[in-house]
């Protein structure tokens, strides 16, 4: 039987959220290979859909942090699927696909129609690869004053859209779901008011463009959590699901790490959950519990032990990539701030260099 699309996916959920069933799609980070299997695992063990949602730092055409390329990627979650006889629906995603959203990208200062014309590549390769949604994401632009207008969003949005339906096509490809907007504040649609306008606004440019097949699956809203917060704001989703319901797309939740009350989402008609970050610090408090274990080893030699803790710091202050989220009041000297603070930056980072050599061979050990 042939797997139902995520088009068909979000439309029979919102058909069961309007019969009062509370269900939200998950959509895992796939940060490492071990959340990716653990993931394909979880589907085969509860027959549940699940989405893989990958951003362009994690997986492109250079690679990414994962050393995977979209198609590689792929590749690799049905390697999985075999391996734990999983029956259920598994859907490659992207996430965030925007100009600027790749870290190189911004780090390089690309123009617009530099970024752009990255970012349409990358839909390309993951288009090509049997990617089944793609996240358009333009709210970020180092040029301009933030947060962006939405009518600059909605007409960029369509922009991307517009390409990657032209390569759908060409590659004679079944449909592909999209996802839009963000819970960047940075983005512009950080209140409901923002994110109407920014709905009323993509629909009007997408049907003058002849586009209105290629309507989100899902729209991303703030819904109060982000890295930092993880207090979901229920009455917010039930405003932005009321906002987005009569043009049929659900409504998405990004940053749904450690959240306090996952059974809130499901109950108040969120569509989807983006879980990434935590996967990671679940990684790495696993292998920081197995040092413990090896570090109580009696008479284990020194030249034995695998310094697994201290070659994967090193191996984060060497990437730089720990300074993202720095506060602006603190230190950029990593000893001078407090214990849990490095520990934090170090959990939080050490996905950017799982697959670096050093760490892999520690790991190992």
């Amino acid at each position: 039987m042939k797997e139902p699309t995520v088009n068909e996916i979000v439309q029979r959920t919102g058909e069961l959220q309007d019969s009062d069933a509370e269900l939200t799609l998950l959509a895992a980070c796939p940060n490492s290979d071990a959340v990716l299997e653990a993931g394909v695992k979880a589907a085969a063990r509860t027959g549940a859909p699940m989405l893989f949602a990958a951003t362009l730092n994690q997986v492109d055409r250079d690679g990414g942090y994962t050393g995977w390329t979209p198609s590689s990627y792929v590749t690799r979650l049905r390697e999985f699927a075999d391996k734990h006889g999983c029956m259920a629906p598994l859907y490659p995603c992207l996430d965030h696909g925007g100009p600027w959203l790749k870290d190189a990208h911004a780090a390089s200062g690309l123009s617009l129609e530099e970024a752009m014309s990255e970012v349409m590549a990358s839909l390309t390769a993951c288009l090509e690869a049997g990617y089944s949604l793609l996240h358009i994401d333009p709210t970020v632009d180092p040029y301009r004053e933030a947060p962006l207008q939405v009518s600059l969003v909605a007409e960029r949005s369509a922009d991307l859209i517009a390409h990657a339906e032209d390569e759908r096509k060409r590659l004679r490809l079944d449909s592909v779901a999209y996802e839009v907007g963000t819970e960047e504040v940075a983005g512009g649609l950080a209140d409901l008011s923002s994110v109407e306008e920014f709905a009323s606004l993509l629909y009007d440019v997408l049907q003058a463009r002849g586009l209105l097949e290629a309507w989100p699956a899902f729209v991303v809203g703030k819904v109060g959590t982000d890295l930092h917060t993880t207090t979901f704001d229920a009455d917010v989703a039930r405003g932005l699901r009321d906002i987005l319901q009569p043009y049929g797309s659900l409504v998405k939740g990004h940053y749904t790490d450690w959240v306090d009350d996952p059974e809130d989402y499901p109950a108040s008609g969120m569509g989807g959950a983006n879980v990434g970050p935590e996967f990671t610090v679940v990684e790495f408090e696993a292998l920081e519990h197995l040092c413990s274990y090896e570090n109580s080893l009696p008479g284990l030699p020194e030249d034995s032990r695998s310094r697994f803790m201290q070659t994967l710091t090193q191996t984060v202050l060497a990437s730089g990539r720990w300074r993202k989220w720095l506060q602006p009041k603190e230190p950029e000297d990593f000893d001078k701030l407090e214990p849990e603070r490095r520990r934090w930056l170090v959990a939080s980072g050490a996905r950017y260099v799982w697959t670096a050599e050093p760490v892999v061979d520690s790991r190992q050990r």
